[in-house]
């Protein structure tokens, strides 16, 4: 029997660019999102990640390159594939003097949400970003911080097929931080596709899959768990010794590609496969008679592996074409 052919990536971008009064803001970006998934652009301010969003949802025309959104030119979207798409801005968009509960079903009436569903749509969208207590409030009386959550609710609204938010837990406490990406992650759950920005370098772990930007460049894009790999060269232990060890012993151990002296009696060890390379590293230290405190795996923090990413990537970037 003939195995199904994979499915078209819901996002496909090939080879963008955009170029703004003839300096480049982002370059030869190549990526594809499946349906049900998350891609986190993550990068510092003004990396090129909202004019990445902003090409996407066909508010920017790109330069150069291939874009499809659901099999559309993101430039010529009809009305039918825009009403399955929402997007959250970076800059404020509602009208200020609405109230919250008036800017966010004024967006679910552009979508053609009827009265009575309207108002659980409302409900609902204000209360994920814990506004509903403020819902009679004006927007321009809102705090930044407020607008910044209504702006998100005006995204969560209808039901999109494909969502694009830009930043949408800039100046936003850690609580209500977590229940935006519960939510994020509920409309993936439903089979949404989502597109998110972020400078939160952390917030890397809640997306399916991460697409790293700097100076306008992709520097990688690959699931969170394969990027690290990809920065460190495989799987990382942490070893604790009793007595103070030689660090050419532990690399000359069975296993171990790489190793870095993080004090006398530490050392961050790279192995190709942690679980396997374990037993065989502590039974060889053991064999030494060399006493371990503790050895187990090390997940490298995000912000470790951004930072080895695209310092590996300027370094290539800055030497000269051979």
């Amino acid at each position: 029997m003939t195995a199904a052919a994979p499915a078209a990536p819901v996002i496909r971008a090939d080879g963008v660019s955009r170029t703004f009064n003839g300096h480049p803001g982002v370059r030869d970006l190549t990526f594809s999102v499946a349906e049900g998934r998350i891609l986190g652009l993550i990068g510092p301010s003004g990396s090129g990640k909202t004019t990445t969003v902003r090409m996407l949802s066909g508010t920017l025309a790109r330069s150069s390159g291939e874009l499809l959104v659901m099999g559309e030119d993101p430039s010529h979207f009809s009305r039918r594939t825009r009403k399955r798409l929402a997007y959250m801005p970076q800059l404020m968009s509602l009208s200020p003097d609405l109230t919250a509960g008036e800017n966010v079903g004024f967006v679910a009436a552009l979508y053609d949400i009827g009265p009575f569903r309207r108002r659980r749509a409302i409900r609902s969208a204000l209360e994920v970003v814990d506004l509903w207590d403020v819902r009679h409030r004006l927007a321009r009386d809102l705090s930044g911080g407020m607008q910044r959550r209504l702006e998100l609710a005006c995204a969560l609204v209808h039901n999109a097929r494909v969502l694009f938010v830009d930043e949408p837990t800039s100046g936003i406490d850690p609580i209500l931080r977590q229940a935006v990406w519960k939510e994020l992650r509920r409309r993936r759950e439903a089979g949404c596709t989502l597109v998110v920005t972020t400078q939160q370098v952390a917030e890397a772990e809640e997306c399916d899959a991460v697409a790293l930007i700097t100076d306008g460049e992709l520097v990688a894009v690959d699931e969170p768990g394969n990027l690290r790999r990809l920065a460190f060269g495989g799987e990382m232990l942490e070893l604790e010794t009793r007595q103070a060890v030689d660090q050419d012993l532990v690399a000359g151990l069975d296993g171990v590609l790489h190793v870095r002296q993080a004090g006398a009696r530490r050392f961050l060890i790279v192995v190709a496969d942690a679980a396997s390379a374990t037993p065989r590293i502590m039974g060889a230290l053991t064999a030494r008679s060399l006493a371990v405190v503790s050895l187990a795996e090390y997940r490298p923090t995000f912000d470790e592996t951004f930072e080895v990413l695209v310092g590996r990537h300027r370094a290539a970037a800055s030497k000269p074409d051979a």
